[in-house]
């Protein structure tokens, strides 16, 4: 009986508690969101500030974008770099998924790619159609960015789900042009297995004869395509 009313006494204490723990939560959830945003913005100058009052940039928001990917997305090179000094997962990735690599590799943001390269991203990690950050570089004529990666322990022979290699794709959806046409030149010096076939036996010398490739064909016969 004697206990009772002590314990009784601290309902109250501890619903306040509660809500000061779950105020306090909120608090920090919104403070976390603005960070993202921020970074999505480019605003470094809300960065720092939101940085200093103890946001985290391990944090992510429902498409579980941290504020590193949505650095990514908006091409901020320079906030990707604070958030990077400050702890940021280079690797995490968002709900498609992408990590910030990626996007830098997709949109050919080189200088971005080469930061996040240099901070340890994996350049093996994959993106919604399951291929590595070789594989959209080489697809989208990023000249740059696939010279990087070739610097890396990129595996250049990665199958993607569509049965695609980074050079089936540089052939099957490049333009001929003298960017893929560099680019199959380096992925072939970088060890590009250029008999490897795709889920119906077509090569890539054989895409590259059908699409009238004639400068990407004949490097690629020089290479031993068959």
């Amino acid at each position: 009986m004697h206990l009772a009313t002590p314990l009784r006494r601290l309902g109250p204490a501890l619903a306040a508690l509660a809500l000061l723990v779950t105020g306090a939560a909120r608090a920090d959830a919104a403070r976390d969101g603005a960070l993202i945003d921020a970074a999505r913005q480019g605003d470094m100058a809300r960065v720092e500030a939101l940085i200093k009052q103890g946001a985290s940039v391990k944090a992510a928001d429902a498409r579980r974008q941290t504020a590193l990917i949505a650095a990514a997305y908006g091409g901020h090179l320079e906030i990707a770099r604070r958030l990077i000094a400050a702890g940021a997962p280079v690797d995490a990735e968002d709900d498609v998924p992408n990590g910030a690599l990626m996007i830098a590799c997709v949109r050919g943001n080189a200088a971005l790619a080469r930061l996040l390269i240099a901070a340890g991203a994996n350049v093996n990690a994959s993106n919604q159609y399951g291929g590595n950050c070789i594989i959209p570089a080489a697809e989208r004529g990023h000249v740059e960015i696939v010279r990087e990666l070739l610097k890396t322990r990129i595996n250049v022979n990665h199958v993607n789900r569509l049965g695609w290699t980074a050079l089936l794709e540089a052939v099957i959806l490049g333009t001929g042009g003298p960017a893929h046409v560099e680019i199959v030149r380096m992925l072939i010096a970088g060890g590009a297995d250029v008999n490897l076939a795709d889920r119906e036996g077509i090569t890539a010398l054989a895409h590259a004869r059908r699409r009238g490739f004639r400068e990407i064909a004949a490097i690629l016969e020089r290479a031993g395509a068959k």
